[in-house]
């Protein structure tokens, strides 16, 4: 089950797409598993069920998921997509590191996490 957290920021649309990319990464919904119904994960988190179809073509878009015509959304496998997620988190570093450099900040500092060590 996913909540919605009402003080984020961000759309309803997003928050709902990373929980269920997240469940999906850490193995907790397998392949070929099938997601609530739209209308059905509309009413649980009293959500517009436009809403929850806009993030379930999100994660069609990006890999995640697929549907089938008449029976509904389930969880793709044969992608890696924990793959993917290692490649996306790679690049983001290699990007915060090359940012800390321009401005004069050694990466290691960074590592640190602000510990005065």
């Amino acid at each position: 089950m996913i909540f919605i957290d009402y003080k984020d920021p961000r759309p309803i649309y997003e928050q709902i797409t990373e929980k269920y990319k997240l469940l999906i990464l850490k193995g907790v919904l397998k392949a070929d598993e099938q997601l609530p119904s739209v209308r059905s994960l509309a009413m649980d988190l009293s959500a517009n069920p436009n809403t929850v179809q806009k993030a379930y073509a999100e994660l069609e878009r990006q890999g995640f998921i697929y549907s089938v015509k008449g029976r509904g959304n389930f969880v793709r496998g044969d992608l890696p997509l924990m793959e993917q997620k290692k490649e996306e988190l790679r690049r983001r570093l290699q990007a915060l590191f090359r940012e800390a450099r321009e401005v004069g900040i050694d990466p290691e500092e960074l590592l640190k996490g602000g510990r005065d060590d």
